[in-house]
């Protein structure tokens, strides 16, 4: 995350565009994969990151924060670790502790080793190939944790000189990985301090993705003072998104040394499009970006500004994250003995609902809107919510819902994962919307099954 210089004025290579295609996993796998640009849990379901970056290898004694971020509602975390070349190195059982603690407090862990970053640019810095060895080392406790850990081979590998070689680099870690027996997930790092100003990630992900055996490589970009501008954003990520490879952005803040990220629409636009994310970082930032801790002092009563932007404001983690499927198993209901027949004729009454309507951002031309439907005093197994548009404001893209609109009548029925819905429970869903002149709120209905 640290550091931007200046951009070197290089040509750039046309995005590679033919990888694979891939469907959606079928059945479940051992772990976690990648299908048609998407990650998919060990059940097959869809999974978005939604979470932070937790610097555990300078801060080992803070493991209380593991449950701390998920009661913010994290659904994953991305875990600092050394391999011992530059600060002091995560044993074998302190991983392990790691992983037990992710998977304690049901949460995805990103294991990632930051010796590397800012290689060949940052004294002491390591190559790809010794964070490949550390991996290895670690096979012990790595094997069998396919469904709840992701490795990031190394943090930020290249500063922004000697980066060339970023592609052929990422390339071989990743066949030594495999080679090895690893089949987890397993995400890379952009160069340029994870920023990718050249380029270089973006025009080689497509060989770097048909080099791994598995096709089980993701990409992280770090969206600090690069990122400033919604077009720059937008563009990135969804040059990825048109090749049909899977990106997340692995660091962001809401300020930077090097410039101003453009939080909001780092946000709003993983949001829309199905974009995991990971904010940086949960507490304990120095050397002049402390503005950039979530909690003060590791306390989760206090959080920041930014804390406070990430997990509750718009976007943010409170109202995206969804935990990976693999830890919402419950027992089944218990079938009582059958000393009294099941009414035949009369059905049991039907469960009801409201809904919420609330505009979450909007600028000219646009808005985004979330709705929140609320069960009554019954459990329901569905919903409905609908509404008219009285100033003719039209939906262009949601998520979370089956949305279908006519003129300006909207009909929004729950996803497959929220319609079951306990008593006084809620789900919500959002979507982007056009407008002109006014955008007034329409009344909502709700009807549920």
């Amino acid at each position: 995350m640290k550091t931007r210089l200046s951009a070197a004025g290089a040509t750039l290579l046309a995005l590679l565009v033919t990888v694979l295609a891939f469907g959606q996993p079928a059945h479940a796998a051992a772990g976690f994969s990648v299908a048609g640009g998407k990650l998919y849990d060990a059940n097959g379901a869809e999974f978005i990151m939604r979470g932070v970056n937790h610097a555990h290898t300078w801060y080992p004694q803070q493991t209380s924060s593991f449950a701390d971020v998920k009661a913010l509602g994290a659904n994953t975390v991305r875990v600092v670790l050394s391999s011992g070349d530059r600060w002091t190195r995560n044993t074998n059982a302190d991983v392990a502790n790691v992983i037990s603690l992710c998977k304690a407090n049901r949460l995805i862990c990103v294991l990632e080793v930051h010796d590397t970053t800012g290689y060949g640019e940052q004294s002491g810095a390591i190559t790809l190939a010794r964070a490949v060895d550390y991996w290895l080392s670690l096979a012990d406790v790595l094997s069998g944790q396919e469904k709840y850990v992701i490795v990031n081979i190394g943090n930020e590998p290249y500063g922004n000189q000697n980066y060339a070689s970023w592609a052929t680099d990422n390339a071989n870690a990743i066949k030594r990985l495999r080679a090895g027996g690893l089949s987890h997930t397993i995400m890379v790092d952009a160069p340029n301090w994870g920023q990718d100003w050249s380029f270089t990630m973006r025009d080689n992900a497509a060989s770097v993705f048909a080099a791994d055996p598995a096709r089980n490589t993701v990409f992280s970009i770090h969206m600090y003072g690069v990122f400033d501008t919604a077009a720059e954003i937008s563009d990135y990520l969804g040059r990825f998104r048109s090749a049909g490879l899977p990106i997340v952005v692995g660091e962001f803040g809401f300020n930077h040394s090097d410039g101003n990220p453009d939080e909001d629409t780092i946000l709003a636009y993983s949001q829309a499009n199905g974009i995991g994310w990971l904010g940086w970082s949960w507490s304990g930032n120095g050397g002049g970006v402390e503005y950039l801790d979530l909690a003060t002092n590791f306390n989760p009563a206090s959080l920041t500004d930014w804390g406070q932007r990430l997990f509750n404001g718009a976007n943010g983690i409170r109202q995206t994250a969804r935990q990976a499927s693999i830890f919402d198993s419950i027992p089944p209901p218990t079938t009582p003995p059958p000393t009294t027949p099941p009414p035949t004729t009369t059905p049991p009454p039907a469960g009801g609902c409201t809904a919420t309507y609330t505009v979450t951002n909007q600028w000219q031309g646009g808005f985004q809107a979330e709705v929140r439907v609320t069960a009554g005093a019954r459990a329901i197994t569905g919903w409905t919510a609908g509404w008219t548009f009285a100033n003719g404001q039209s939906v262009t893209q949601s998520w979370n819902v089956a949305l279908t609109s006519s003129g300006t009548t909207v009909t929004a029925r729950n996803a497959e994962y929220n319609g079951r819905l306990a008593a006084g429970a809620s789900a919500s869903f959002g979507f982007l919307g056009s407008w002109t002149g006014t955008n007034s709120v329409p009344a909502l209905s709700c009807t549920a099954s």
